[in-house]
């Protein structure tokens, strides 16, 4: 299964979680930036607000491509305790790392939403949207920064995942449910299962981001 876009993409994800269709207590909550376009269309069929929630990657100072935690919107950091065991990373680098992702994000939040003030998730049931998921660090961080900021229910949206993803997800717990349109057995990259995967810029994410609110209001 190939989609033609990320519009296609979303609203076909949209026809699969239309159970959660109308419901006050529903917020859709897209990865930026490529998962705005997939979030955008289902927050529009199931008339839900949107808002991004955005996560940063704390990479180890001498490994930045090994995830020693995470940061997201809200104020949340998640450490990756397994690996700190292991491979133990004094407290002060920890904290370089994230003070610089910390700006990074506050610069992301300011540009893509900008004096809109964020929703708050406690006690809602948020579709945590993403255009895929390839090795799921980024979204588990994000599954992990939404429990902590109380989210009375999760549910993981995406349009393709690898097998193993897709199995590795449907085993948490604490009310976290799992939706995807296709998962290949051989799953190589998100891109190939899309026929046009630009990239998306901030200015796309501002639209869409000003598209929905003004239609909330």
């Amino acid at each position: 299964m190939r989609f033609r876009d990320r519009t296609e993409a979303g609203r076909l994800l949209a026809d699969k979680l239309k159970a959660y269709a109308g419901r006050p207590d529903v917020i859709v909550l897209a990865l930026p930036r490529g998962g705005v376009p997939v979030a955008f269309e289902v927050a529009r069929a199931l008339k839900a607000p949107l808002d991004v929630l955005i996560v940063r990657k704390l990479g180890a100072p001498d490994q930045p491509e090994l995830a020693m935690g995470a940061i997201a919107s809200g104020g949340v950091r998640v450490l990756n305790e397994d690996l700190l065991m292991y491979y133990p990373i004094p407290e002060e680098m920890i904290e370089s790392v994230a003070s610089r992702e910390q700006k990074e994000l506050e610069r992301r939040e300011l540009a893509y939403r900008g004096d809109r003030p964020a929703f708050d998730v406690r006690g809602r049931t948020v579709i945590l949207v993403d255009d895929g998921i390839a090795t799921g660090t980024t979204m588990r961080s994000a599954v992990e920064a939404l429990k902590k900021l109380h989210a009375a229910g999760i549910v993981v949206a995406v349009p393709v995942a690898p097998v193993s993803t897709r199995e590795e997800f449907q085993r948490l717990k604490d009310h976290v449910t799992f939706t995807c349109l296709a998962t290949p057995d051989a799953f190589f990259a998100i891109s190939l299962w899309y026929e046009d995967f630009p990239q998306v810029s901030d200015e796309e994410v501002c639209d869409l981001l000003k598209r929905a609110a003004d239609k909330v209001k």
